[in-house]
């Protein structure tokens, strides 16, 4: 509940958009401060991009981002987990196998043991009551704010969302199968939290001749088995986690797997799995694509090839969002956005959670959720808009000086490591990072680094240190 100044108790009323990790525990913290929290989820299940979908045969491709998406998960059926599952879980409800053996007991588990981790949250933590399933947001806006020259906001500022709920009809009859018409609701609320992920809209490199290529071009977004390129030539454009991933699953079917990476200096894991395969092979960058197939690369070696996958990542993309230009994104920058979280001119009204790369697993993404709700509800405050503003401009110029590229502001991992983690946390006043979870965390990234193909299931070295994991608080203390 919120305690205003002339004593009166009220309760923000709270628009969460997504059901995805980020979105879950964002609408759990903003219900413990008394909110009332509505999610909208487009899908019929929890997960986001958990909730594994193999039907991309209607996708396009390459995420033509003019066309309407279909699929919003991105994950491939072989998918297994970076980190180990001990660090993964929520500060009070560890990610840990199932009693009744069921599922995927494995330390580095596949996908669907993290989406049953996340309904088994829901149904602890009674979230699902707070969801609108098949509910698509298709427009976020403020109400009261005045539009002249600048656009100023007023102090009680408030957001309309429009969303198009597709209800199914009931299925009796072959005639009785097609979804109902979508119902458009229109609602206000004191307050709107973006979680709707950042895995889903393909970033694609410009390559001279991509656009004439005539053969088969994809993005990883829409890769999901192995066996469609059986005994193809197969161009890998990127050496991201799932390029590595997608280039080991196609050595035991495709002809040839030749992978382009922007630095030879490749890891000692990812060498050993090259060196291993014989039709694996590794190339620098792609200079140029032909109309007869062939795929030059800048060192002047070239292949004819069948398939090109480009694993190059992903852009984050609000098209329902409109803040008069108060939001913006450059180059893959959102901004203006205070610790990744509020833009100051709309704070704490408008706030992403879950925008941050490669951080500590769901924990980050909690103690970011616990800071927003407590802002709402008062018990923290925000610097002022000006002290905001500043903290933004000399973040950006820090990222420019330091060379990094714009598209990896929000990548916290390795520019910020975990004191950045450990400063969400301060703001919401919740623990730090464990110690055992460093030390967990720093010995899978050297595994990785050094047996890619192994690393998920060869964890002798790990003994010590899990043994002081599973005496901590964080495991005592929780109760099936």
């Amino acid at each position: 509940m919120v305690l205003e100044e002339n004593g009166n108790v009220v309760s923000k009323r709270v628009c969460v958009i997504g059901a995805g990790p980020s979105g879950l525990v964002a609408a759990r913290e903003l219900r413990k401060e008394g909110h009332d929290v509505v999610v909208l989820e487009q899908k019929p299940d929890i997960g986001g991009q958990w909730l594994y979908d193999p039907n991309v045969e209607d996708e396009d491709p390459l995420g033509n981002p003019t066309r309407a998406q279909k699929v919003h998960s991105s994950i491939y059926a072989n998918l297994r987990v970076f980190s180990p599952r001990e660090i993964m879980g929520f500060t009070d409800f560890p990610f840990i196998p199932t009693k009744d053996g069921g599922g995927d007991s494995r330390r580095y588990p596949g996908h669907g043991e993290v989406l049953r981790y996340l309904r088994d949250f829901c149904e602890r933590f009674g979230i699902r009551d707070m969801i609108r399933f098949n509910s698509k947001v298709e427009y976020v806006g403020m109400v009261n704010y005045t539009e002249s020259g600048d656009v100023v906001v007023h102090e009680d500022l408030k957001w309309i969302v429009r969303s198009a709920i597709e209800e199914k009809q009931g299925v009796h009859n072959k005639v009785d199968q097609k979804a109902a018409a979508p119902v458009v609701a229109e609602e206000v609320f004191d307050a709107v939290v973006v979680a709707s992920g950042h895995y889903s809209q393909p970033w694609l490199p410009t390559i001279k001749g991509m656009d004439v290529w005539k053969r088969k071009q994809m993005h990883s977004h829409v890769y999901r088995v192995p066996h469609p390129f059986k005994n193809e030539v197969v161009v890998i454009v990127g050496n991201s986690l799932s390029g590595q991933d997608i280039s080991m699953a196609l050595t035991s079917v495709a002809k040839e797997i030749h992978l382009s990476v922007k630095d030879l200096n490749v890891t000692e894991g990812l060498s050993k799995v090259i060196d291993k395969h014989e039709n694996f092979y590794l190339h620098p960058m792609v200079e140029s694509m032909h109309e007869d197939g062939r795929v030059l690369f800048i060192d002047g070696g070239w292949i004819i090839a069948d398939t090109v996958i480009y694993a190059t990542g992903y852009s984050y993309s609000f098209p329902f969002l409109d803040t008069k230009g108060i939001v913006s994104i450059d180059e893959d920058r959102v901004g203006p956005l205070y610790h990744h979280t509020f833009p100051p001119l709309l704070a704490p009204s408008l706030s992403f959670v879950g925008i941050p790369k490669m951080v500590l697993g769901f924990p980050f993404f909690e103690s970011q959720a616990k800071w927003v709700a407590q802002l709402l509800s008062g018990k923290k405050k925000l610097p002022s808009t000006e002290e905001m503003m500043v903290y933004v401009q000399e973040f950006h110029r820090s990222r420019d000086s330091a060379g990094v590229p714009k598209r990896y502001t929000h990548s916290v991992v390795p520019y910020d490591g975990f004191e950045y983690c450990d400063q969400y946390a301060d703001f919401s006043e919740s623990p730090h990072t464990e110690d055992w979870m460093k030390k967990l965390l720093r010995s899978s990234y050297e595994g990785y680094l050094s047996d890619l193909e192994n690393f998920r299931d060869s964890y002798d070295h790990d003994h010590d240190m899990l043994q002081l994991a599973y005496q901590s608080s964080y495991f005592t203390n929780f109760q099936l």
